[in-house]
């Protein structure tokens, strides 16, 4: 998939079947959106291209107000985001910087500027609650009239469905700020995991006798937090059970070199011993968040975090072994039913 900032490249293609939205999550309700986008970028002969914006325009108007706590939880940070509608197959992705001038864009002129002239739009698919321009003026009426006068196409797609839940960001926020992992799971169709750069950190886990991957994120709120049993990617042929702590780390101090920013930290409980202490560093893993074992803990000493964290490696691994005999039993009877047959 090309990625592009902004509109004004030579490398975009001349004319492209485009839908528009936050992708937060990428979740099933986006993928049969992106299904049927693709297919109809295959019928017109043009590439599929999504175009999304960072920052979030509610991140965007909650600093414009000064009041962050109107901006939403993110579910994934826009490398996660782009990896997902990569893998979804779109051909290119458009991110627009959300500013003061796109805010300020009438409907009409981002139809123009941006749709007709900047990307060569044929085919435009959008979702139910589908609003655009200055306070949000355009709906689909108005972008269905303009590509009846301008020559291009408009479709509108209903809700998305998942055992009578109709599958939103809201609703994967919701689920994820709950600590309902499985619920996640099943509205994005996969595990909820976030991926990035192993970076250096206080070496506080490696003094405490827990080694740790760190990943660090800059001005994110994430929508899950809290202490996880989870699977870690690319770091060997197999994923790696492991326990992470989402959040901000409230038992250190102020001056630690990540206090007060979102780290996501993690233990893995089979290291492999090919990689060394220091063979991790700058690599890019994907973390999978299966299952919440509890809420940040803000404990008095290093004592009492090393004991912590060793019942939480603990409580990870009964979680592992739990999962492991469900799915031999599973299996177990798949096989007798066949042998029946």
């Amino acid at each position: 998939m090309k990625i592009f900032r902004g509109y004004h490249h030579p490398q975009l293609a001349a004319h492209c079947a485009l839908t528009i939205g936050n992708f937060d999550g990428v979740h099933r309700g986006h993928q049969a959106m992106l299904a049927l986008l693709k297919n109809e970028a295959q019928h017109r002969g043009v590439p599929s291209c999504v175009m999304s914006f960072e920052p979030h325009p509610r991140d965007y108007f909650a600093a414009v107000a000064r009041k962050p706590e109107l901006a939403p939880a993110r579910i994934a940070t826009l490398r996660d985001k782009l990896t997902e509608l990569a893998r979804c197959g779109i051909d290119q992705c458009v991110v627009l910087p959300f500013d003061a001038r796109l805010s300020s864009q009438s409907p009409e002129t981002f139809i123009q500027d941006v749709l007709v002239q900047g990307l060569g739009t044929q085919y435009v698919l959008v979702g139910d609650d589908f609003r655009f321009g200055v306070k949000r003026a355009g709906d689909y009426a108005m972008l269905d009239a303009a590509g009846d006068r301008l020559g291009f196409d408009v479709a509108r797609m209903n809700s998305y469905e998942v055992h009578g839940t109709r599958v939103s960001s809201s609703a994967v926020r919701e689920a994820l700020a709950a600590g309902k992992m499985d619920d996640a799971a099943r509205l994005l169709g996969r595990p909820y995991s976030v991926s990035g750069h192993v970076v250096h950190g206080s070496k506080l886990g490696r003094n405490l006798g827990f080694r740790t991957l760190n990943l660090r994120f800059s001005h994110w709120k994430p929508a899950a937090s809290g202490i996880f049993a989870v699977h870690v990617h690319g770091l060997a042929d197999r994923p790696l059970p492991g326990v992470a702590n989402l959040g901000v780390r409230p038992s250190l101090k102020a001056d630690d070199v990540n206090a007060g920013r979102v780290l996501l930290e993690t233990y893995c409980l089979d290291w492999p011993a090919s990689l060394g202490a220091e063979g991790a560093y700058g690599k890019i893993i994907r973390v999978e968040l299966l299952h919440k074992l509890h809420d940040e803990l803000k404990y008095d000493g290093l004592d009492s975090l090393r004991s912590g964290i060793a019942k939480d490696c603990d409580d990870a691994r009964a979680f592992f072994a739990q999962a492991f005999a469900a799915s031999m039993h599973t299996e177990t009877s798949r096989q007798t039913t066949r042998d029946r047959i």
